[in-house]
């Protein structure tokens, strides 16, 4: 079913985006866990290939390296598969893990270049002045959406985002720092055993030696599921807020409308028709 689409408050935007997390769970826990398997066994190696603590090696270094660019790639697929989910799910059309995975592989490079560029720019505003780096990530925050759903290149998406976001930051604002603050909370939850563990290893071992394989393995496990469980939040909220505005600035809801009227072979609103 369609889920109807109108101006949302902050608080109806919230809980659109944790209802639609509730009722596809499995879905949209897949789409952060299946990218960021393929980054495990080399974070377990790391961690088999220097048990006792920090040594620099070129073995170590390289793994090290290998392990951000995967992390990068498991980023920028999750995120991309994610907004094509909730794109589906906004038509009332099925979809699986496998599906918006496979849909998201060939705009993987240019994902990948936009996801660079708002770093970049974002990291340079942040370590100048803090404040600059704060409104690059307002002005760009659905440059993702806008690439992945209208599939536009990284300046098209950056612009477009520019555009869409004007009148809305303030609010974009706090809804992040929400979310931000719940995934906060989860990740201490969740990762408050493994503290524990760690507290008691350095008490007996001392804090200068290095934390047996297994607990470093059973951190990583917990960094993982964590990860799994309150990743999706963000980038749900992201592409929730992206209709949003859209439906507030463009009338989104009434071209939707407008194409479920006109019947089944009419071409999809613009931003339907890349997903």
């Amino acid at each position: 079913m369609t889920t109807p689409l109108r101006p949302l408050s902050t608080g109806e935007l919230l809980d659109a985006t944790f209802s639609l997390y509730r009722r596809h769970f499995v879905l949209f826990v897949g789409l952060i866990a299946v990218p960021y398997l393929v980054i495990l066994p080399f974070q377990i190696l790391n961690i088999v290939i220097q048990p006792a603590g920090f040594r620099f090696s070129v073995t170590s270094a390289l793994l090290v390296l290998v392990i951000a660019v995967a992390a990068l790639v498991a980023s920028a697929a999750s995120q991309g598969a994610t907004m094509i989910a909730v794109s589906h799910v906004y038509l009332g059309r099925p979809v699986t893990v496998t599906e918006a995975l496979s849909r998201i592989r060939s705009r993987l490079p240019g994902l990948l270049l936009l996801t660079f560029v708002i770093g970049m720019g974002v990291g340079v505003g942040l370590i100048l002045l803090l404040v600059p780096g704060i409104i690059f990530a307002l002005m760009w925050s659905l440059a993702v959406p806008v690439a992945v759903l209208e599939d536009e290149g990284v300046f098209k998406s950056l612009s477009r985002s520019v555009e869409l976001t004007q009148g809305s930051r303030m609010r974009i604002l706090l809804i992040c720092v929400l979310f931000l603050l719940a995934t906060w909370i989860v990740g201490v939850l969740f990762g408050l055993p493994v503290g524990v563990i760690v507290f008691m290893s350095m008490m007996q071992h001392g804090p200068a030696t290095a934390l047996p394989g297994w607990v470093q393995v059973l951190n990583v496990g917990m960094s993982f599921i964590t990860h799994c469980l309150v990743g999706p939040l963000m980038t749900i909220g992201i592409a929730v807020l992206y209709y949003d505005v859209r439906v507030r600035k463009e009338a989104f809801d009434l071209q939707l409308m407008m194409t479920t009227l006109d019947g089944p072979g009419a071409q999809p609103p613009d931003s339907q028709a890349g997903a």
